[in-house]
Order: structure tokens, then sequence, then C-alpha cells
């Protein structure tokens, strides 16, 4: 009860800041901001760029601006101490809207700015008024930048994107936001979060089209900024209309730091998840150490807010309409936490940042002898740290700078912190981003992967029984379900094979290894773009292959694989280059289906339900993925809830749609006979054998 009261006075606060006249934008008043540029005030807000006359030639070096607009926070914020080499947290919210012209390209986009030097930026910097580079070593600078412009050299993955550049302009981490369901050109307002916890040294960044910040953020970082913040740095905003025009206009900014001493940080006291109004957000630039005046100014403001009898009816029943719906949604979450269907990490389940120098210890210095897995982007070694257990140590190659963009650790590392919690999904316990290392630290595993049980150890295999056979497929079905359908945001595993299944002393799956996986908004599903097909031959669908569109049921085919694979304890593709689906399917078409069982079971097992996992691993594996089953409809099939679709008398051919540009019929009818006209279906079939 007294956190709630704590919350009920950090809203009344926030309102009465709103809604008073002299206050309800305060970090506008001309006093306490400075604008270079092409900036200027409007309408309560600031318009950091104007909308330019693409027709007009380009400004000479000699022009003033460059299409170039900034606003910075007059005083300077401390955000170091020296002598402790600490760094306060910080968060931020701010409201934009990005209007591009109707007839030229859009502008370069908007950055959120902290620096050490304002002077150190000239209005002749591109790149949403960012230079490439800091300009020397004693200044310093990191922004958001929410990218409307695409340009290949610098690294950007798409015209619409959110990066975190770290004093050059190639971000060190990048999100599309289209995937996500945004549009930064759409010319709505739009608010974003951004908040940085020095005690886990990451970055969290949200966008959402209303006031009510997402539960789950777009981008999630590890970044030091011991290593990057002086003393004392400015804070605000840029933007330029380098490649188009655009007017960018940023407004309801709010700024906060956190002292140094890590008993006193509140934010570490906020919970991904906490309503925004309940968060302890308080007026336009507060910064704990702030002088006297900027305090006595803020008391004043708080008092003229309480002045209205009106006012105060209306906000006594907004808090008690806010208090109450942050109770209900609390109580939901709770009771979906302990039926383990959010994923949501509290307590001492928070992965914690760990020091190389620990990891070190634990693995005995990387020892070879100590590694239990190797993959194309990490080598896993078993450790054993001080505080207890044994644990599983990722470690990632090294990536280049462009390809660190999206690279395994950052997706994995994101998606994982973003937060995935299920009995069947390999827990994150740690992390540690070190030098050239990146290293993140799972719950060991006992059993190792289904894959070395299944085709590399056969004294395990024999142990691998029927009952744990079903049970290990039933587990990964649940922990696909939960990706697919309930988390708040739908994430496509992308690469599920049996090297990726691990397994504990009782032999329950565990699903892990999410490099490759995509989170998507639920509303997208009509709206996601192609990517280059990811994932390990064997296992994936036709339609991604050539498409390079990941969707639920291109997981359900992966699923399929691993079906027939736990069936049979054949290979996802033998040392003949056949793959497990066309042999099943070939004895399926001959009537000899339960010859496909695996011979390591010595004909123990029940042969119904052995049909019916052979069955189910080929409706899973059907070329067509409309006749594939979800991964939910494929569990009640499995656990006898529900009948099996009836399965065709030979495999299906499989049909694509052409994603081909017209003209290219050639290439399209390639090797075949000119008699057949391939116009008359909307639909080819692949000549790749899979």
């Amino acid at each position: 009860m007294p956190r709630q009261l704590l919350w009920v006075f950090f809203f009344f606060v926030f309102f009465f800041n709103s809604i008073s006249p002299s206050s309800s934008v305060p970090f506008l008043a001309a006093h306490n901001i400075t604008l270079f540029g092409d900036a200027y005030f409007r309408n309560n807000s600031i318009s950091l760029t104007q909308d330019l006359n693409c027709f007009s030639p380009p400004p000479s070096s000699s022009s003033s601006s460059f299409g170039i607009g900034r606003a910075f926070y007059v005083d300077p914020i401390r955000f170091l101490d020296s002598s402790t080499n600490a760094t306060v947290s910080f968060s931020c919210r701010f409201s934009f809207t990005i209007i591009s012209s109707p007839v030229c390209s859009s502008g370069d986009g908007i950055a959120f700015l902290i620096t050490s030097n304002v002077g150190s930026f000239s209005l002749s910097d591109g790149y949403m008024g960012l230079p490439e580079q800091a300009s020397n070593d004693q200044d310093s600078f990191f922004a958001v930048e929410f990218d409307t412009s695409f340009d290949p050299s610098l690294g950007d993955i798409n015209a619409n994107h959110i990066g975190l550049d770290i004093n050059t302009i190639r971000s060190s981490a990048s999100v599309d936001v289209f995937s996500k369901g945004f549009d930064l050109k759409s010319g709505k307002e739009m608010t974003s979060w951004i908040q940085y916890r020095d005690s886990e040294k990451m970055i969290r960044v949200w966008v959402g089209n209303s006031q009510v910040r997402p539960s789950s953020p777009l981008l999630v970082a590890p970044i030091d900024f011991s290593m990057q913040f002086k003393q004392f740095m400015y804070v605000g905003f840029s933007a330029s209309n380098r490649r188009g025009s655009a007017v960018h206009v940023v407004d309801h900014w709010r700024f906060k730091t956190f002292g140094f001493l890590p008993s006193l940080t509140p934010m570490d006291t906020v919970e991904e998840g906490d309503c925004l109004i309940c968060s302890p957000e308080d007026s336009s630039i507060e910064n704990s150490h702030s002088n006297d005046h900027h305090m006595d100014k803020r008391v004043r403001e708080l008092a003229l807010g309480f002045g209205g009898l009106a006012a105060f009816a209306v906000s006594v029943f907004a808090v008690l309409v806010i208090v109450c719906f942050c109770m209900i949604r609390k109580r939901r979450l709770d009771s979906r936490c302990n039926e383990g269907q959010i994923c949501k990490f509290q307590g001492n389940k928070v992965p914690k940042r760990l020091s190389l120098t620990q990891i070190k210890s634990a693995t005995r210095g990387f020892n070879h002898n100590r590694i239990i897995g190797e993959g194309a982007s990490a080598t896993v070694y078993e450790g054993s740290l001080p505080s207890g257990g044994t644990v599983a140590v990722k470690r990632f190659s090294q990536p280049t700078r462009i390809s660190s963009l999206r690279n395994p650790f950052t997706n994995e590392f994101a998606t994982m912190v973003g937060c995935l919690r299920h009995k069947h999904l390999v827990q994150l316990q740690g992390w540690c981003c070190e030098g050239n290392e990146l290293l993140l630290v799972y719950e060991y595993m006992p059993n190792g992967s289904l894959d070395k049980i299944l085709h590399k150890s056969t004294k395990a295999r024999d142990s691998l029984t029927w009952e744990k056979r079903m049970n290990i497929v039933l587990g990964v079905a649940s922990a696909l379900i939960y990706l697919h359908e309930e988390c708040e945001r739908q994430i496509i595993h992308r690469d599920v094979k049996t090297c990726n299944i691990m397994l504990d002393a009782e032999f329950n799956a565990k699903l892990g290894d999410f490099g490759l996986a995509e989170v998507y908004e639920h509303s997208t599903l009509s709206t996601r773009d192609a990517t280059l097909p990811a994932g390990t031959m064997g296992y994936l669908a036709p339609e991604y292959v050539y498409m390079g569109v990941p969707t639920v049921k291109t997981d359900v085919y992966s699923f399929g694989v691993v079906v027939l694979e736990v069936a049979s304890g054949r290979k996802p593709v033998d040392d003949y280059g056949t793959p497990v689906a066309d042999w099943v399917w070939d004895l399926w078409e001959k009537g000899k289906l339960i010859e496909a069982a695996d011979p390591k079971l010595k004909g123990k097992f029940n042969k119904m339900e052995m049909e019916k996992l052979l069955m189910l691993g080929l409706v899973c594996v059907h070329p067509n993925y409309e006749k594939r089953p979800t991964v939910r409809e494929a569990a009640r099939i499995l656990r006898g809830e529900a009948p099996l679709p009836l399965l065709p008398s030979r495999k299906p051919t499989v049909s694509i749609r052409s994603v081909l540009p017209e003209g290219s019929e050639e290439i399209l009818n390639f090797g075949i006979d000119e008699n057949h006209h391939v116009d008359d279906t909307p639909w080819l079939t692949p000549r790749t054998h899979f």
C-alpha cells in the first residue's frame, strides 16, 4: 500500500504539471531551450526543420543551414561522477511527428541526442544533423536515431528504423520498426520512451502510438556509458532534410536522471510493464542534483496546479481510476506469472551482468575440454560459478562493424530479455559484454541436445524410451505455442531443430538458441517484409526458401521435421541427400508407414501412437502451408483431443506463388516444354529438390 500511495503522489505531480497553463510544455520556454539552424518554436512545440522546396537547388556552402535543426536544454546535466566513474541512470519520454512532403522524398529523420559539446556539431552535418564521426577524442555523443532515409553505405537496414549511435552515425544496434507495426513517416504523433539503467548497463527503447507505454521494448542493448560520457553533457534533439523534405516536430518532452548511489536509484524499482502514469516521471528536465532555484520553480508550478477546485475534483476521480486499473492489471500479471504464461523477469530472476573475470574463472579460461557445443556463431562451454550450480556459457564470435547491426548475440539477448520465461525454454541467467567478448549464461542441461542423443550417442539413445520421446515432442510444442500465441508479441523462432532442443536431467525438452528469432506485433501478420531465409537446410519450409517471409507455419514445418526425427531416429537429411520428410512420405505412399519407426526402440512402443506421431509429422511438413495445423492444433492431435486431418495418398506437389517481377518468364520457364503454358495458373511449381 505505501508503494501505491507513492504512485498516487507521482500521478498528482504529473497530472497537474500537465494541466497547468504555465507548465503544460515547460521545456519550450525560451529561457531553458537553445535552438540552432532551422529549428523554431511553433504552437507550443519545437519544429526542428522546415518544409523545403525540393525543386530548388541545394543550399550553397555559404548557407547558414543545410536543412538542419537542433534544440538543446540550455544547462548541462551531470551524467558522470569522475571520482568514482559512476554513471547516472536516466529516463526520457517525448512525443514527435514527422510530416513528410507530399511531393518530395522524405527527410532524414530525428535523433534524441546527448553530447558533451554542442559546439562540435556544424550546420552542414547530414545524417539527421549528426556527424559521421565525433570530431575528436575529447568530444562524445550518443543518439537514438529515428531514421527515415536508407543509406547502405552507413549500414542502414531500411528507411524506417531505430538505431543506437555512439560517437558515429553507424548504428551499433538497430531494429526495423515497420515490421513491428510502426511507420515513422506516417505523419501521426508517436511517443518514445528511452530508459538507461546503469545498474544493468542496459538501454531500452519503446515506441507507441499513444501515451501508454507498451509492455515490451522494441530495442534492448547492453552499453556502458561510463566509457562514453563526460562529467557534464547536453540533452536535446537533432533532425535534417539532407535528402528530402519533412517537418520534424517535438513536444511533450520529459527527461530525468537518477542519483549516483546504487541504493538511491528509483528507476531500478520500476518493473517492465508498470503503466506509464504510475511510473515516477516528473517534470520536463530534471536532475537529481538540481539547484534550489529550479526546485522552487517546480514547487510554485505545483501550487498553481492545485489552485483550481474543479481540476482537483476531476483529478481525484482520475487517480482512483488509474490506481484501480494498475491494481487490476497487476493481479492479472501475477496470475499469469503463476501459470507460467507471461514472460516477465522479477526479483532474482533478472539475468545478472557478470564480469569477464567471473566467466573465465567459471570456464577455466574457456578451456577446450569444457566445450559442450559448437555452432556457426557461438561456442558453448560448461562452467561452474562461485555462487553455486553449473551453467552453460555461450561465447559468440566477434561480429564485424556492419554485421553487428543484426548479429546473433544482439538478437538473442534482446529476445530473451524482452523477456521469455517458460518451463520449456532454456532460461537466461546472466550475460557479459566486456572488451571483445559477447557472452550469454544459460541454465545447464545435463543431457545435452536432442540431436546428440538421437544421432551421436548410441548409449544415450537407448535410454530415450518411447514415453520420453512423446514427452519431448509435447514439450517442444508447448514452447512454440507460448512463442506463437501467448507472448504479448509473436515470436517466430526460425531455427527449430534437434540441435536447439536441450534436455534436462529428467529428459524434459527445453527450446533454446534465439539468435535468428523474429519478434512481431500480432497486428502485423499481413505486413511482414521478405528477408533472407535463415536456418538449417532440411528444416526450412519451401515457401520460406522461395519468399523469405517467416510465419508460424514455417516454424510448424520445422517442428514437423523434428517430430519425424524423434519417431524415426533418422537425420533431417541423410548421407545420400534424402530429407527425412521425403523418406517418410515414400513409406506412406507404399502403405508401410510403421517401418519408419526407429529400430533402436526394438518394437517397444505403442503402434497406434507411433503411426499417429508419424502422420502428424507429415501433416506438419505438408508442402502447402495452408494445410499445416498450428502447433496448438498439433498438440491437441497428439494428446488425442482432436482427430488427424486426412493425408493425401502421395506427397503433394509444392506450389509457390511467383514473386518475380514481370518480364522474368524466361527464368520461370527454363527447362519446361514449350507447349506447357505457365500462364494458365497463378501458381508455379519449383524445380528445386528440397
